[in-house]
C-alpha cells in the first residue's frame, strides 16, 4: 500500500509511521552499470506496491571495473527516476544486509529475468534473511526486458549498436558519449 497523497514520511528514521502504520519500504540493490529499461520497469513497479523505495547502487570490488563512475551511475539513476517521489538513490559498500538494517527496510526486492537468475538470488535471499532478518521478494522482468542485462547493453554500445530501445534515453546518449572515446 502506497504512502496517502500529502502524507509527510520522514527518511531515515528507525521506526517510520504513517497515521500509525509501519511504512513500507523497499529496497532494489544493484549494480546499474548502466541502468536499463529492465532496472527501470522493476523500480516503477515496486514503487506502485512500497511507500519508499531505496534503489542501492553496490560499489562491488569484486567486479570488473565499471564503466560510469559510482557519482555518474548515482546522477543517471536519479534522472531516470526523476518522475518517482517516494524514489531515493544512494551507494553503498559493506554488506547488502547491513545496508538494509540501516535504512529500515521491509523487503528486499529483486527482478529475475529467466530460471537461471534464481539460483543466484535463492541464495543471497537466503544470506540475507539469515543476517538481516529482511526477506527478499522476486519479481518477474517485464517479458519486453526479459533478455536486457547492463552486460549486453555495454557490449552493443561498444561495438557501436544501437541500444535506444534497451536503456533510458540519458543513459542511451551517456553510453554513445563514453565510447565516442
Amino acid at each position: 500500500m502506497a504512502c496517502p497523497p500529502g502524507a509527510a514520511v520522514a527518511w531515515g528514521s528507525r521506526s517510520p509511521a504513517v497515521k500509525g502504520r509501519q511504512v513500507s519500504i523497499a529496497l532494489i540493490p544493484g549494480s546499474f552499470d548502466p541502468v536499463t529499461n529492465g532496472h527501470l520497469d522493476i523500480v516503477e513497479r515496486t514503487a506502485r506496491k512500497f511507500d519508499q523505495v531505496l534503489v542501492a547502487l553496490a560499489t562491488n570490488s569484486r567486479k570488473a571495473a565499471p564503466l560510469f563512475s559510482v557519482e555518474e551511475r548515482v546522477a543517471m539513476l536519479r534522472q531516470v527516476v526523476a518522475h518517482l517521489p517516494n524514489v531515493r538513490i544512494r551507494s553503498f559498500k559493506g554488506l547488502l544486509a547491513d545496508f538494509a538494517v540501516e535504512h529500515s527496510v521491509t523487503a528486499i526486492v529483486k527482478g529475475l529475468r529467466a530460471v537461471s537468475d534464481f539460483d543466484y538470488e535463492l541464495q543471497m535471499a537466503q544470506l540475507n534473511l539469515r543476517l538481516s532478518g529482511v526477506d527478499t521478494l522476486f519479481m518477474p522482468t517485464a517479458p519486453d526486458h526479459s533478455f536486457l542485462s547492463a552486460t549486453l547493453v555495454r557490449e552493443v554500445a561498444s561495438y557501436g549498436g544501437d541500444v535506444s530501445s534497451m536503456v533510458p534515453p540519458i543513459v542511451a546518449q551517456r553510453l554513445k558519449e563514453r565510447f565516442a572515446r
